[in-house]
């Protein structure tokens, strides 16, 4: 019997841009090859088949992975971009209608469906997302991610000057805690 994998899905809308008029799904398939996923993609649609080898028990498991599911309205399967991990497969899906609004939910239907979860991670309010950046594809290949333009070499050098000038800190007397005496000796009895 094949298992649900767990789907992590976030989105971003504009009424102006197709480029911010987005799905991100990422589909959690630890163990599973490249050449055992078979994704079919249509513009109301997802299918997804894979088997994953593992061991249990001092033996290879076989575990097949499967789903599938209808859209909440239209997307551009053409344009479907596609990243396999190891991990994950994660795809991020052009909406086909350009609205502000989000999809209130994935799925056409309403019903619940426990391995579907909002990925909150690449989640922004719809209020939100204006003020964000432009770029919102995935750097797949920077593992840290965004860091904001940090330089670190700049950073580290800095701390470890300010170390080398700051004096080492020595407890007084005075910031002796009675506390730390221990326990008051036992009476006799």
């Amino acid at each position: 019997m094949a298992t649900h994998p767990e789907i992590l899905w976030a989105q971003r809308s504009s009424a102006t841009e197709d480029a911010k008029n987005l799905v991100y799904l990422t589909i959690n398939v630890p163990d599973v090859e490249e050449k055992t996923v078979k994704l079919d993609l249509s513009d109301t649609s997802i299918s997804f088949k894979a088997t994953a080898k593992h061991l249990e028990q001092g033996q290879v498991q076989e575990r097949a992975y499967e789903f599938s599911l209808d859209f909440y309205s239209e997307i551009n399967a053409e344009e479907t971009k596609k990243f396999f991990t190891s991990r994950h497969l994660f795809l991020t899906l052009r909406k086909k209608e350009k609205k502000v609004e989000y999809w209130p939910r994935l799925t056409k239907t309403k019903d619940r469906r426990n391995f579907i979860k909002t990925d909150f991670s690449k989640w922004v309010d719809e209020d939100e997302q204006d003020g964000e950046p432009a770029k919102m594809e995935e750097d797949f290949n920077d593992p840290v991610g965004d860091v904001g333009g940090m330089d670190f070499e700049k950073m580290m050098a800095t701390m470890g000057s300010q170390n080398k000038q700051a004096p080492p800190v020595v407890p007084s007397e005075e910031d002796d805690d009675s506390d730390d005496d221990g326990p008051p000796p036992l009476e006799a009895v």
